[in-house]
């Protein structure tokens, strides 16, 4: 394996749990950053006040390092700048926004930086602003995706080849064949969200975690890209918006049956009709709920398995 990931963050294997809203608090970082990888800590469905207390609680949980993952359109985006500050979090990962307005702001205080991109000319702007690292997240992975709709595995080669910076593959990674995968197209180290969303140390609703378990090939979609492209499962409430963006529905229209607090429902409260359920293509192959050091342990052995089984040619 390549060592620039794990020397950058401080870690035995080069694993990063994605920060994925209303999936991702403190006990999930804690414990796959207590595995050798790195947990994170979605900040994006957390009042200001709740992030401090995960930070907290996560510091509590692990002496390995662990990150908080914040979207750059957060509302209140400079509290929670100041807050990961404040609690001396050594790692931030950025996404849904411009790299430039806050990655000076944290390296000048000693805050490794990465940001989430999904395309090239995002992965160069990002290299430009000085961040120490660049997630490639491609058309396969859950929740909020690029409007490209580019494949991890055309991404990934892309973007390794026109930045210098270490590249982390997302997007339809899950097992340690398609980490090997990744990392035969370049990348220094993986971003895992599905798979992660089913352990037992998730915050997601145990409904939604069994409703994951169910789903098969072709069961998600990239929804909603009219406003802000998401993966969903498909639903009642997805049902909706597919009619909807059919039929041409305008974006004004598309926020009204959107609404408010739509992925808490369904992530977060369980409500498997009415909810927006973000997930990527991978959930068709998950099919047990078990804890996120077991998921490391299973990704570690298949990646060094495969890669013992490949014969030069």
């Amino acid at each position: 394996m390549t060592k620039r990931i794990t020397s950058l963050f401080g870690i035995r294997y080069p694993i990063i749990q994605a920060g994925m809203i209303w999936c991702s608090g403190w006990r999930l970082a804690s414990a796959v950053s207590n595995s050798g990888g790195l947990g994170i800590i979605g900040a994006g469905s957390m009042y200001p006040d709740i992030l401090r207390e995960h930070i907290q609680k996560c510091k509590k949980a692990t002496n390995q390092p662990f990150g908080v993952n914040i979207p750059l359109l957060y509302p209140e985006i400079e509290k929670l700048i100041q807050i990961v500050i404040e609690e001396k979090v050594q790692i931030v990962f950025t996404s849904a926004g411009n790299p430039a307005i806050w990655t000076k702001h944290l390296k000048e205080r000693g805050i490794i930086v990465v940001h989430v991109v999904s395309n090239e000319k995002f992965a160069l702007k990002a290299e430009s602003c000085g961040v120490d690292a660049i997630v490639a997240e491609g058309f396969e992975a859950g929740g909020h995706n690029g409007r490209e709709e580019t494949t991890t595995l055309v991404l990934v080669p892309q973007l390794c080849k026109v930045v210098k910076i270490p590249v982390i593959a997302a997007g339809g990674i899950g097992t340690g064949r398609t980490m090997l995968a990744a990392m035969a197209m370049g990348a220094e180290g993986v971003q895992i969200g599905s798979r992660f969303v089913t352990s037992e140390e998730s915050s997601a609703h145990i409904n939604f975690k069994r409703e994951v378990l169910k789903a098969k090939d072709g069961d998600t979609q990239l929804s909603i890209k009219k406003l802000t492209p998401a993966r969903l499962l498909k639903n009642k409430f997805w049902e909706q918006i597919a009619r909807a963006e059919m039929s041409g529905a305008s974006e004004d229209e598309l926020k009204i049956i959107l609404g408010r607090a739509r992925a808490k429902k369904g992530m977060f409260e369980g409500d498997l009709e009415e909810g927006e359920l973000e997930i990527g293509q991978i959930s068709g192959y998950i099919d047990e709920i078990k804890p996120a050091a077991d998921i490391v342990v299973e990704i570690i052995a298949e990646y060094r398995s495969a890669l013992q089984e490949l014969k030069p040619i």
